[in-house]
């Protein structure tokens, strides 16, 4: 008996159309057996379905078909991750309206997704960029703006001049952006945040109760949210070198134990003190417009060469007046953490030493590893940051590292200037407000008007 070669293109058809009919995977709400519910990321409507589409809806597809014939009431939708750049660019190129060339696209792709004959109840599609769903992310929005989690405020942003739009830090390579390829200015702008800083210890302590999470994740999101506690010192300034007599200076440190290693200052170029500086120093603005013109994500600050600019103002040490330090303005200072300066301890930071030895400043160690003799202990090219006892310190020699902070934390919180104190112990994150001010045109709308009269 002959046995008929199958023809998928016919038989697969026939079959979806029989499926179509009879909805075979329409998903009842009154449906009295548990549920089930399958979601795969929803796919950007670009036009045409590639072998990531394939393999990512046929894994969620094998899941739905599983549980569907486990007895369980399975829902599987669809929809269109439809907003962004891409589309509008699109559209700007086509001249045609954006919305046209979205749903365009989604047309095409749901041909193609149908031809899979995967099992969704397409009768739940959904589209981000329909007013029918939005409405449901504004009022989100509205709630949260009533309830404080949503501001509007200057911020500092990636902006590239030919897109016209905020870039994020990632989006940003060697200075340029990722999809124009155009130099990316550093500019102020107002934008729209949700405040998760308010949730930066929350968020921390949920980590714990993730047991099912990968480590290497949960130790991400701990670098991510960043808590550190340390002291936050005034520097006096001496205001014969400042711009406008300014005569101190906040710096947030976790390592105050080294403070008898410092070299020298360095500020954020966005720091309000350097912007002071550079309003009377054309060189100096020309350094920071330089540095403005590279990305600001971490990854690009930490391996980049570490640049500085030596503002002639002197920060005194807060132990000795007599003992003057050099405030640099440097690319490798963020105004986001802490008050956007520091302090250097080249011998006990990485970053620091490259600094030092680039601008020969120096270095004097005062932590000295166990076992090492401190009278021939030296750092030449690679900062020692581990534990160890403390030398060349003055009152603090032969303390360990945390008897060390915690003597020097006591000794500034009980010297005042001003009738606040120098030193006050601190806890900072590194945990940022989201900017959710990115797209131009083609996002969801935010349900806000600016009156002209009063804002």
């Amino acid at each position: 008996m002959a046995i008929e070669r199958y023809n998928a293109r016919e038989a697969e058809a026939r079959w979806q159309k029989v499926w179509d009919e009879r909805g075979i995977f329409a998903t009842r709400n009154d449906d009295p057996r548990q549920k089930y519910y399958v979601l795969e990321m929803f796919p950007y409507p670009s036009g045409r379905i590639h072998m990531g589409h394939v393999r990512n809806y046929t894994m969620g597809d094998v899941v739905a078909r599983f549980k569907r014939a486990m007895g369980l009431n399975v829902l599987h939708p669809m929809g269109w991750d439809a907003f962004g750049m891409p589309a509008e660019n699109a559209a700007m190129e086509r001249q045609v309206h954006p919305k046209a060339w979205t749903y365009q696209n989604i047309a095409a792709m749901k041909a193609q997704l149908k031809s899979m004959g995967l099992s969704l109840d397409w009768a739940r599609e959904i589209a981000t960029c329909d007013p029918a769903y939005y409405k449901h992310q504004q009022k989100m929005f509205l709630d949260f703006l009533g309830a404080g989690l949503v501001e509007r405020k200057l911020g500092k942003v990636n902006w590239d001049p030919v897109d016209q739009t905020v870039l994020a830090n990632e989006q940003v390579i060697d200075g340029r952006g990722w999809r124009s390829g155009a130099l990316v200015e550093q500019r102020e702008m107002p934008q729209w945040y949700f405040r998760i800083t308010k949730f930066s210890e929350d968020l921390l302590q949920a980590l714990d109760r993730l047991d099912r999470w990968p480590e290497k994740v949960r130790v991400m999101q701990r670098n991510w949210i960043g808590r550190s506690e340390g002291l936050l010192i005034r520097f006096a300034l001496d205001p014969s070198t400042t711009p406008n007599a300014e005569d101190e200076l906040e710096v947030f440190t976790t390592r105050h134990d080294t403070l008898f290693g410092a070299k020298f200052m360095a500020l954020s170029p966005d720091h309000p003190l350097a912007t002071a500086a550079a309003a009377k120093n054309p060189a100096l603005a020309a350094f920071i417009a330089e540095t403005r013109r590279h990305g600001t994500a971490q990854q690009l600050i930490d391996t980049a060469e570490k640049n500085g600019f030596d503002t002639g103002m002197k920060a005194l040490h807060p132990f000795d007046p007599n003992w003057k330090l050099p405030v640099y303005v440097a690319n490798f200072v963020v105004m986001e953490y802490g008050t956007g300066a520091i302090f250097g301890c080249p011998a006990h930071d990485q970053r620091d030493l490259d600094f030092v030895n680039k601008y020969g400043l120096g270095n004097t160690p005062v932590v000295c590893p166990p076992g090492q003799d401190a009278q021939i202990f030296v750092i030449t090219d690679t900062a020692y940051e581990g534990d160890g006892r403390m030398i060349n310190s003055r009152f603090l020699d032969g303390l360990s590292v945390e008897e060390a902070k915690e003597e020097v934390a006591r000794r500034l919180e009980r010297v005042s200037h001003g009738n606040v104190p120098i030193g006050t112990r601190q806890v900072n994150f590194r945990l940022r407000d989201w900017g959710i001010s990115r797209q131009r045109y083609w996002g969801c709308p935010i349900p806000v008007i600016h009156c002209e009269r009063c804002g």
